[in-house]
């Protein structure tokens, strides 16, 4: 099957004056998912076709059969990375051939076809430009930027599709927690799992997040903001947070769990690690026991814990708790380390800080 776009040209469809939507006023507005603005991007796939169609429309409505393949068997992935606004006017991406290059990898172990690293970006490029009055002026908020594909053959029974869609939507977001950059609590989960090597847990598929819904519920009913994942054979090893990556800081080490297959290998996460390089902070992808954490939050040894994501960027962890049992990690507020890569990584996000890594991707 061929999968590359020669020459992608796309067909642009503006919304009309009166069916603009409304931008809100302020951040506080903004929440996290809730807002959308005015256009999409839309390409579809058809088997010893390839990709074909790309265009951007008015936001709106899908048409799809109800015997989609999604809808029946979850042939589904997404993406979500941000466009900020630089200090100097310009518009910024964050390393968004990173989202691309992983999109591409979840569509293989999904058997969907690849999009293009260079169409992928193309297409945020024009959508953004587009959109760019949706961007907020103001430092912690952003555009949202959603591709996701979805299997559309009309058809029942468990095999891969023969058509494809791939879209982009945007939306602006404030900060991803309604407090902001706090300490969240996060429940150890030991009755549900999340993945297992083998399985899904490395791709970026609905089917990974609706398997957590019902553990963060109950979180959430209990008070807490988030679930940490246990591995699935064990219950042993520390995996990753509902939506973020996990970081420890251990006597001044900094320690996250290795990706073993199990577990999102996060761009934001690859980008804690450079700096932490780059800084001269030691740095450790290695198994990390939830034993060890527990004893070393009550012990002094464990000073800090973020998760790192695309939503949050950094989110500092207060407390731990597990099998009823809640232990604060270091004082309980937002560690020096985490505070850290959180201005060093938004500084660069925008344009306020170097960017030796050329992370930054200049939408012109």
């Amino acid at each position: 099957m061929r999968y590359i776009l020669c020459t992608m040209k796309i067909l642009i469809t503006k919304a009309a004056p009166d069916r603009l939507r409304t931008k809100p006023s302020g951040d506080k507005a903004l929440g996290f998912g809730k807002l959308f603005s005015d256009h999409m991007f839309l390409m579809d796939y058809v088997e010893g076709r390839g990709w074909k169609d790309p265009r951007i429309v008015p936001f709106g409505p899908l048409a799809l059969p109800p015997t989609a393949v999604v809808l029946h068997y979850a042939q589904e992935i997404f993406e979500g990375l941000k466009a900020y606004y630089a200090k100097d006017g310009g518009i910024c991406l964050f390393r968004p051939e990173r989202n691309a290059e992983r999109m591409n990898r979840s569509a293989t172990r999904l058997c969907m076809p690849p999009v293009p690293v260079e169409d992928q970006i193309r297409a945020i490029e024009e959508l953004v430009r587009i959109d760019r009055d949706w961007i907020p002026r103001n430092h912690g908020a952003s555009l949202y930027i959603r591709p996701a594909m979805i299997a559309t053959e009309s058809a029942l029974g468990v095999h891969p599709s023969t058509e494809y869609l791939y879209f982009v939507v945007t939306g602006p977001v404030g900060a991803y927690y309604a407090r902001g950059f706090e300490p969240v609590s996060i429940l150890v989960e030991e009755n549900y799992i999340r993945a297992t090597r083998g399985g899904l847990g490395e791709a970026k598929t609905g089917a990974n997040y609706a398997a957590s819904i019902l553990a963060a519920k109950e979180a959430k009913a209990k008070g807490y903001d988030q679930v940490l994942w246990l591995d699935a054979e064990r219950r042993r090893f520390v995996e990753e947070v509902g939506t973020m990556n996990i970081f420890f800081v251990f006597g001044g080490e900094l320690v996250t769990p290795p990706l073993s297959g199990s577990i999102l290998p996060g761009v934001t996460r690859d980008s804690v690690i450079e700096l932490a390089k780059e800084w001269k902070i030691p740095v450790y992808e290695r198994p990390v026991e939830i034993d060890e954490v527990i004893r070393r939050a009550e012990d002094g040894s464990l000073t800090e814990a973020f998760g790192s994501g695309t939503a949050a960027v950094i989110s500092p962890v207060g407390a731990f708790c597990y099998r009823g049992r809640e232990s604060r990690v270091g004082d309980g507020k937002v560690g020096e380390l985490s505070l850290r890569f959180y201005e060093g990584i938004t500084g660069i996000q925008y344009g306020e800080v170097e960017d030796r890594h050329r992370w930054v991707h200049r939408v012109e």
